[in-house]
């Protein structure tokens, strides 16, 4: 019974935050865009509500929260410094070096990984290609976005938001 509930409280809560978000972004509320939102929400929070709100002790929740919002002023200080990168990549088109780095993640959850993937494409310069298995395909414009990237600083950080770090200590990167 108790498991049921929190299944049930789990959809739900997905179903509201993806629902306020399809109406923060659509700008739309007339009854078909409404009555699309609830649908699209209602489908999304049925079949992947388990990838965002994952059974966890409270004190887990709390501490993976805390480090998950610590973890966002870093990643946008990193999206102001790789702005400023492809600034001078555009006055210095001579040292771009388009290519594509291949690594394989320690991180275990889809969570994480997908957080990862995004984190990576969020920062410009590089843009998640692929993930498979756990093995990062990452377009780098330049040998210091490649560089950056394989230092493995944002895996770190992503596994340590979501209570992994015990796992990652290093990358090993494959070229």
């Amino acid at each position: 019974m108790m498991k049921r509930r929190a299944l049930t409280l789990r959809h739900l809560g997905v179903f509201l935050i993806l629902f306020l978000f399809w109406l923060i972004l659509s700008g739309h509320y007339d009854a078909l865009h409404l009555s699309l939102g609830l649908a699209c929400a209602t489908l999304v929070s049925l079949f992947s509500s388990d990838l965002l709100f994952q059974v966890l002790p409270r004190r887990q929740i709390f501490r993976r929260t805390w480090r998950f919002f610590r973890y966002i002023p870093w990643l946008l200080y990193q999206v102001i410094l790789a702005n400023l990168h492809v600034v001078h990549l555009v006055f210095r088109p001579s040292l771009l070096n388009p290519r594509i780095v291949h690594f394989k993640s320690r991180l275990t959850s889809d969570l994480s990984r997908v957080t990862l993937g995004n984190s990576i494409t969020l920062t410009p310069g590089t843009i998640t290609v692929d993930i498979k298995n756990g093995e990062f395909s990452v377009h780098a414009l330049s040998d210091k976005a490649a560089r950056d990237l394989l230092t493995g600083e944002m895996e770190r950080r992503v596994a340590h938001a979501f209570l992994e770090s015990e796992q990652v200590s290093s990358v090993a990167p494959e070229q």
